[in-house]
């Protein structure tokens, strides 16, 4: 069985999209994949209960318990290891994450970023697509790389930027794309490498 492992700092709408999909989809008896575990840099982030509820073992490592970034990242790497992924998923998971962190995943390290990439990279992105009068935005599924939001586009959704929309409005309608492409390219990711390995 290859190990899903999903990283979160929050709600957790997009894990909640990627469990249902894995059990509405039968991946563990169609990909042999299965989300293993849901690990997050903060206690009181919501979607460590769904991840519980679904019987999904979670974790929390709190980011300001530790000296650096790197050696948060080390932790984090030991934590995830245990369930030797076949694909790490961002969720949500508001860290950036080090050069060594990205290598040592490099080729199953996934994330969801919301808006067209190339385009608007970092945050703000519906107040910067309003304010730079786009009339569609979206978001980009993608591999991760040491470079913030870069990295081979895996899937996108385009969503129109409506007259009287603001910031939140905007967000909302992206959001529910989210949960529709996110498990979808995680399925095809598994679908495409049977054969991965599940140690880095």
């Amino acid at each position: 069985m290859r190990n899903i492992v999903i990283l979160i700092s929050g709600s957790g709408s997009n894990l909640a999209a990627i469990v249902r999909a894995a059990e509405q989809g039968r991946w563990g008896q169609l990909l042999n994949a299965r989300v293993a575990a849901v690990l997050s840099n903060r206690a009181d982030a919501q979607g460590l209960a769904f991840a519980q509820d679904h019987g999904i073992a979670t974790q929390v490592l709190d980011h300001k318990t530790f000296a650096s970034r790197e050696a948060f990242d080390a932790a984090l790497m030991a934590e995830i290891d245990r369930y030797a992924p076949a694909v790490v998923v961002l969720a949500g998971f508001m860290r950036i994450l080090t050069p060594g962190f990205v290598a040592h995943y490099a080729g199953r390290l996934l994330n969801i970023h919301p808006s067209l990439l190339p385009a608007f990279p970092g945050l703000n992105t519906h107040q910067r697509a309003i304010d730079a009068g786009c009339r569609f935005a979206g978001a980009t599924v993608h591999q991760v790389t040491a470079e913030l939001d870069h990295g081979a586009i895996l899937a996108q959704a385009v969503v129109p930027v409506l007259p009287k929309d603001t910031a939140e409005s905007l967000a909302a309608r992206v959001l529910t794309q989210e949960h529709l492409i996110y498990p979808q390219a995680v399925a095809e990711f598994l679908a495409q490498s049977p054969m991965r390995s599940n140690r880095g």
